[in-house]
């Protein structure tokens, strides 16, 4: 199965180069016709939400919004998709970072709980606690 990189994923969302754009549709077009779907690993996922985030400024919102089309299209298959879901669950209810998040699903996800952190706001996220905190 052939992956995507960010890049790729960021010019398929944001539009802002029409020769890059074009090649990731018809990339995206060709495997859809051959019947293949295409990997998004964990990691390019978590870089595409601060990409959108940090250099595009995308509000919360619309990140949201980006990443749950991506997560229901049939083409994509992401690495720890489960995990991805509950991550954007947990940033879409709380004040945690989007990568906060995932740490804490992906712990979750290995049974590895809680996530011992510093960051007050990962810390409200159901599974992290601060280390004065008792565990639970």
């Amino acid at each position: 199965m052939p992956a995507l990189d960010t890049n790729v994923l960021v010019r398929y969302i944001v539009e802002d180069d029409v020769a890059q754009l074009a090649a990731a549709r018809k990339l995206i077009r060709k495997c859809v016709s051959e019947g293949r779907t295409l990997f998004v690993p964990v990691t390019v996922t978590l870089e595409l939400e601060w990409v959108l985030r940090a250099s595009f400024e995308y509000a919360k919102d619309e990140v949201m919004e980006a990443l749950s089309s991506l997560f229901s299209a049939a083409e994509l298959s992401f690495e720890s998709e489960r995990a991805l879901e509950v991550a954007l669950q947990f940033y879409r209810s709380g004040t945690a970072d989007f990568a906060d998040c995932l740490h804490i699903a992906l712990a979750a996800q290995a049974g590895e709980l809680p996530m011992w952190t510093f960051d007050k706001r990962a810390a409200k996220v159901d599974g992290a606690r601060l280390p004065g905190q008792a565990a639970g």
